[in-house]
């Protein structure tokens, strides 16, 4: 008999995996790491994440990629985890329009070899990361998981929609519990260099310009690590309640719930670099949308979610730790 859960996390490298995976292993948890290790960012932070995990008697980490079925099989037949949690993605929206097969091989491929995965060798609850980016160019805010979400601006959003859909199907059709997370601008210590916060604090730091879309005029809702691992750590014991066709199934959004102007996060993360930012201001992107919004009514009422961290304390702390990681100057107090 198990005496304690087993959770399998794809993308364990990444992020958000990295900081979940510490988050369980401190709660005691045994902690299965699944990722391609693939060089969409540097690999030497991947692998820096990694190195800091390892130093926990309960973690092991697989070098696998979603897209290849039997090896996804064979890792959940032979650890057999109570709860598998899918955050391996292609992410990036501006990226999806330059290599659209990566999101088709890891999120929609890949995405289906879970869940083949999870009907073959049952898992308790299935827990996924979808997006914000599902919402498009929806106008009214906030985004609620009410809203229709049938027109993405980029392919990346599109493979998150399509997600939703199959982690439905796959759990009206064979009883799998499945939560999925629509994820709202996630930033702080070993974030991922393409998100704008750590892409900005780079070039910064680099004397290199950062550019800025649709002239700054936009919003974003900013969300602290740490905040969204206490949202996603709440989810995972707790499986969805049946729903009127009596399938367990549910969406969060998990965000801050208080978007930020750009140009006032710019300013912040300039404040404690103690550095300006040269400026390149240019139109919208392709793929781009104006704001992001979070309406969290369902995670505070289902799970007390509350976000405690200010743009202000999350900037400070990211940059605390960017300094440290890249060798400059102490931060600014």
């Amino acid at each position: 008999m198990k005496t304690e859960k087993v959770y399998l996390i794809t993308g364990g490298a990444g992020f958000i995996g990295f900081h979940l995976s510490k988050r369980l292993l401190e709660l005691g948890a045994k902690v299965i790491g699944m990722d391609n290790m693939n060089d969409y960012y540097e690999v030497s932070l991947k692998e820096a994440r990694l190195d800091l995990l390892r130093k926990y008697e309960k973690y092991s980490f697989v070098k696998a990629d979603l897209a290849d079925k039997e090896g996804v099989f064979g890792l959940f037949e032979k650890e057999r985890p109570d709860v598998a949690v899918n955050l391996a993605a292609q992410a990036g929206v501006r990226y999806s329009i330059e290599n659209p097969d990566a999101y088709v091989q890891s999120n929609l491929v890949g995405f289906f070899h879970v869940l083949e995965a999870c009907r073959h060798y049952p898992v308790e609850h299935l827990v996924f990361a979808s997006s914000s980016s599902v919402y498009g160019g929806n106008e009214k805010v906030p985004f609620s998981t009410d809203d229709q979400v049938d027109h993405p601006v980029s392919l990346y959003a599109a493979t998150k929609k399509s997600n939703e859909l199959m982690a439905y199907s796959y759990s009206k059709l064979y009883g799998i519990p499945v939560t999925g997370l629509r994820f709202f601008t996630v930033y702080g210590p070993y974030g991922r260099p393409d998100m704008a916060c750590y892409k900005f604090a780079l070039k910064i730091m680099e004397d290199k310009p950062i550019q800025i879309y649709n002239n700054g005029d936009m919003y974003r809702d900013f969300t602290y690590i740490d905040d969204i691992i206490g949202g996603v750590e709440k989810v995972l014991g707790h499986v969805p309640e049946k729903d009127r066709q009596g399938v367990r199934y549910k969406i969060y959004n998990i965000g801050n719930n208080k978007p930020e102007k750009l140009m006032d996060f710019i300013a912040a993360l300039e404040k404690y670099l103690g550095k300006e930012a040269r400026k390149e201001y240019l139109p919208m992107q392709p793929g781009d949308v104006y704001q992001t919004y979070a309406d969290i009514t369902d995670l505070k009422n289902d799970f007390g979610f509350a976000p405690k961290t200010s743009m202000e304390e999350g900037m400070r702390r990211f940059v605390e730790w960017f300094k440290e990681y890249y060798g400059y100057e102490k931060t600014v107090s």
